[in-house]
């Protein structure tokens, strides 16, 4: 058992700049179509944590050439064209959600049989969704855990294609799945998402990144795409860096009073949660746009801290940031409401039960409400704070210790996910003494 980590007492506004890793959701969605192009593909900025690791490992049992450099951040990836070399394999896809719900989906493109399990917080992660729209595919696809959870047991001949719908209610990542495999199918896919959207960036994202990889994808309306045949090309591909971490610098800058220049990031960016920054606009926070050229040097964001005011804000779209932001809020000047997240529940833990409940453990005035919750700013206290195996908590949860002395973070390792150098980041960016996570 790791001790838990405090956080060093800091009383000073925090100044810096600072280039986040390599997005973890655009990596993984280029390693998924690099592995599906035809030739080889070279990915710079690639991000090193479990979860692309995972990915990585997980594309190579299904036989695909993945050799990965994750001290520089590269990648050469020698494509499959679109047939799927293995015809059987177990695929651990751990903790990480956009593994799971990608190769599900991918492995419909195989010949022969496929079983992906992970975590025990995974087998507690609804799929149901995606292994229904697969059996309308024409897959034999099933989830083996209560409630239609992993592990998934796919069983297929080809992916066809076709009309496909895909409820979108719990995750983008199964329309995501879903539309990556789909320039890989003899048809093509008509894609419908029904019932309520959830995350909509992530499935913009998806889109440009296909296209970028020669994938064809026309928007027929804000409820179908049309999915053209004909697979992907190999190419060379730069990752930007993470925008859902660089909230957490963004937000040390807006609870400190400091100021925090976060490069590689602008408006163009395909990342949805570059938005946080116009949540903290709205709270009071300078915000600075820089554009750079076309190939993205000099792109960056500043944000400024001011006095933060509360605001009641729908976050549906930039819900990883949730945890980053009411964060921010137990320190404004009124109560903060996020609204319209209850998909974040089915994370890798309840992010609205268990934050309310953590920031509770400091004294925190925070009301539940069934997709979100109300934070009234009260004085907070000290204390040894859960992260649930779960990253984003983690990291956001650590940022209260720039305010309140006698704040530690329990099981500290989990940031390594998504930012496995996070604590040596935010000790630079805070001045904390060398190897203090060490200490």
């Amino acid at each position: 058992m790791i001790d838990p980590l405090p956080i060093p007492q800091h009383s000073d506004p925090i100044e810096g700049r600072i280039r986040p890793p390599g997005s973890k959701s655009i990596t993984n969605r280029a390693l998924v179509c690099a592995a599906l192009a035809r030739g080889t593909s070279r990915l710079s900025g690639v991000l090193d944590s479990q979860d692309t690791r995972v990915m990585a490992a997980g594309l190579a049992t299904l036989g695909i050439g993945v050799d990965v450099d994750w001290p520089a951040g590269t990648a050469t990836v020698s494509g499959c064209g679109g047939t799927i070399p293995a015809e059987e394999a177990t695929l651990d896809c751990a903790a990480s959600g956009t593994t799971m719900r990608f190769l599900a989906a991918i492995c419909g493109l195989g010949r022969g049989t496929y079983r992906l399990d992970g975590t025990a917080r995974m087998r507690q992660r609804p799929i149901g969704d995606l292994v229904a729209a697969l059996r309308d595919l024409g897959v034999d696809a099933r989830a083996e855990s209560p409630g239609d959870c992993p592990p998934v047991l796919i069983r297929s001949s080809g992916l066809r294609g076709g009309p496909a719908t895909v409820a979108g209610g719990t995750s983008s990542q199964f329309a995501s799945g879903l539309a990556l495999a789909a320039p890989c199918t003899h048809l093509g896919m008509d894609l419908a998402f029904a019932g309520t959207l959830v995350s909509l960036p992530y499935l913009a994202m998806t889109r440009r990144v296909m296209a970028d990889f020669s994938g064809r994808c026309d928007v027929v309306d804000d409820r179908t795409w049309r999915i053209h045949p004909g697979g992907y090309a190999a190419c060379d591909y730069e990752i930007e860096p993470d925008a859902s971490a660089a909230s957490y610098f963004f937000a040390a800058a807006a609870i400190t009073g400091g100021r925090v220049r976060v490069d590689g990031l602008s408006r163009r960016s395909m990342q949805g949660d570059v938005a946080f920054c116009d949540a903290l606009e709205r709270m009071g926070c300078g915000v600075e746009w820089h554009e750079g050229d076309d190939s993205g040097m000099g792109n960056a964001i500043t944000v400024t801290g001011r006095a933060v005011r509360g605001i009641d804000i729908d976050m549906n779209t930039i819900s990883d940031t949730v945890p980053t932001l009411a964060i921010v809020a137990a320190f404004a000047d009124s109560p903060t409401t996020i609204r319209n997240v209850a998909h974040i529940r089915d994370k890798e833990t309840d992010r609205i039960g268990d934050l309310v409940r953590e920031l509770r453990r400091l004294g925190g005035s925070v009301e539940e409400h069934a997709d979100g919750m109300t934070i009234a700013p009260v004085p907070l206290h000290g204390g040894s704070l859960q992260t649930y195996d779960d990253h984003r908590m983690a990291m956001s949860l650590s940022l209260v210790g720039l305010r309140v002395p006698g704040i530690a973070i329990q099981d500290p390792g989990c940031v390594g996910k998504t930012f496995p150098g996070y604590w040596t980041s935010l000790g630079g960016l805070a001045g904390f003494p060398a190897g203090w996570q060490n200490a």
